[in-house]
């Protein structure tokens, strides 16, 4: 049942209309008065922050040891697989103390290949794993596995055994401890010199040697356009590729010493013939090292490298290789220019 209030005159409710407008403004000047700033306009919302992604979600991990041990068979080093995804908090953990302690940070980069495949939600990878004996469904992630250059099981590692106890991280002298007792023995730089040259006098071509360091952004820029599908097979026909770590290899420094007294930057390269005898070395005119050939006369210095060898090329590949050479020199003068900031320049 509705319940009604007595009734008002007309005056009476007129009245109290308007004693009810003259409280509502009056209120309504004092809260003008007396309010903040009027606020600025709803910003637009802000995205949440970008967790980090370590893991390609979208990679096969047989395609990703497979790349990394082709790297380290070059090298000479060890593949460092990490099993885990980028919702793990302790795999971005781990990946963000190999980047922060420069300890371990140099020991990856000198001594190691990296990998980090993704498992998706506990799903994916699961063959590969297990041809690694590497049970990460068992013992969680982060999950390391070590193999040697030829894809050989070194050791698999639960990283729990490398956290600090009842915290929230990893311990850096564990993780430095596990690298290192992992990595591949030196190599002896005068036994991988000798078996180039045996293989060159067999096959009677002659030997590139390129002196690096595995922190020489211009030697893996070398050796990423040596190893292009179009290239790879003309440097083949020509000669021997050998890459001697100027800091690695047992014995390196001596053997840079044979065929230059000075400190010659890198990457340096000499050709040799089948003895050992240079041919024609990476110093150009003035006496200065050309590195990687990038401008035009440094191109050109390298060609004449392998035409005094006494060249198996036709005039027609060694065009091949001026004009790959320039498009790499572009790409990254293109490069350069679309990140650079707007209006930079002249």
């Amino acid at each position: 049942m509705r319940v009604r209030r007595p009734g008002r005159s007309v005056w009476d409710m007129k009245s109290t209309h308007i004693a009810a407008l003259g409280l509502a403004l009056a209120s309504t000047s004092f809260a003008l008065a007396h309010q903040d700033p009027a606020p600025a306009p709803a910003a637009k919302p802000v995205a949440e922050k970008q967790k980090p992604s370590v893991y390609d979600e979208s990679a096969d991990g047989s395609a990703q040891i497979a790349a990394a041990l082709s790297k380290a068979k070059f090298a000479h080093k060890r593949v460092l697989v990490q099993w885990g995804a980028n919702w793990c908090g302790w795999c971005i953990k781990l990946h963000g103390l190999y980047r922060s302690d420069k300890e371990i940070a140099r020991e990856l980069l000198y001594e190691y290949e990296t990998v980090y495949v993704d498992i998706g939600k506990w799903d994916k990878h699961l063959e590969l794993a297990a041809k690694f004996n590497a049970d990460f469904k068992k013992h969680g992630v982060p999950y390391l596995t070590v193999l040697d250059e030829d894809g050989k099981l070194v050791t698999n590692l639960n990283s729990t055994e490398l956290e600090v106890k009842d915290s929230d991280h990893h311990d850096p002298a564990k993780v430095l401890g596990f690298l290192k007792t992992n990595q591949a023995a030196p190599v002896k730089a005068d036994d991988l010199l000798a078996a180039a040259l045996k293989r060159a006098t067999s096959e009677k071509k002659n030997v590139l040697v390129h002196f690096s360091t595995p922190w020489c952004g211009w030697c893996r820029k070398l050796e990423a356009w040596m190893a292009q599908p179009e290239i790879a097979p003309l440097m083949a026909k020509e000669c021997i590729d050998l890459m001697i770590d100027a800091e690695r290899y047992t014995g390196a420094p001596e053997i840079l010493k044979r065929f230059t007294d000075k400190q010659p930057g890198w990457p340096w390269l000499v050709m040799l013939d089948g003895e050992g005898k240079a041919l024609a070395d990476s110093y150009d005119a003035k006496g200065d090292n050309i590195g990687f050939p990038s401008k035009d006369p440094e191109i050109a210095h390298f060609l004449s490298m392998l035409e005094k060898a006494h060249t198996r090329l036709t005039p027609a590949e060694l065009e091949t290789l001026r004009k790959s050479l320039v498009e790499v020199r572009e790409k990254a003068e293109k490069s350069a220019k679309q990140a650079a900031p707007a209006g930079a320049g002249h």
